[in-house]
């Protein structure tokens, strides 16, 4: 495992390591994950094609879907769908810069708690450093791209009707808000996936720092 540490494992393995190493090493891991994740999902099909991220109609839409079919708007809907999948796409790769600042920004005691923390303590970092900053960077783009379809207008409003109903809530009643929320949601569950990568496999982490801290984990 890459950060789950008994007393003991602690002791014996890291006791070696100097707070410089240790941090450095869970730094270059954590640049390397974030870097995977954001890849991943800025591809070409980086969210529509993987079922985890996927972004889909919203709850206060999704009951309406099968008469707005019956009605032959299908098409428009999975049109709708994969407008708000590629606005994601493009938005995330904004988020690189944003997430090795937060790495470069991380102290020392930082890193010992997530070292020492729960299975997706560099994740809740990384939401926690980034989340406010990467919502603000992403809905420019979001709104540009689902600007572009004329369903978009079509989904505000009819997300507004639900919410009048209460079937909606909060920030989903405007796709742009929607998407860049789920955009999120989708980047932060690509960086724990890696993050339990490489606590499954700490000696596979790249670098030599990452190597070294994490090694003395397994020790």
């Amino acid at each position: 495992m890459l950060l789950v540490i008994c007393s003991q494992a602690w002791a014996l393995g890291l006791a070696d390591l100097t707070d410089k190493d240790a941090s450095g090493g869970l730094k270059e891991a954590l640049v390397q994950g974030a870097g995977k994740a954001v890849g991943q999902l800025g591809a070409d099909g980086g969210f529509l094609n993987n079922p985890k991220v996927k972004i889909g109609l919203p709850d206060s839409i999704a009951p309406l879907e099968a008469g707005l079919r019956a009605m032959g708007r299908g098409k428009d809907l999975d049109a709708l769908i994969d407008n708000m999948n590629r606005a994601a796409e493009q938005a995330v790769p904004k988020a690189k810069g944003l997430l090795v600042d937060a790495v470069k920004k991380m102290s020392v005691e930082d890193a010992k708690k997530i070292l020492s923390g729960g299975d997706d303590a560099a994740t809740q970092y990384f939401r926690d450093k980034t989340a406010a900053q990467l919502t603000e960077s992403f809905l420019p783009t979001v709104r540009e791209t689902t600007g572009k379809l004329a369903l978009a207008e079509q989904y505000n409003k009819l997300a507004g009707k639900a919410g009048a109903f209460g079937l909606g809530k909060g920030d989903d009643l405007k796709i742009e808000n929607y998407v860049t929320r789920k955009a999120l949601d989708g980047l932060y569950l690509m960086i724990a996936e890696e993050e339990k990568a490489i606590r499954k496999d700490p000696v596979g982490a790249a670098g030599n720092l990452a190597r070294k801290a994490f090694g003395a984990l397994g020790q």
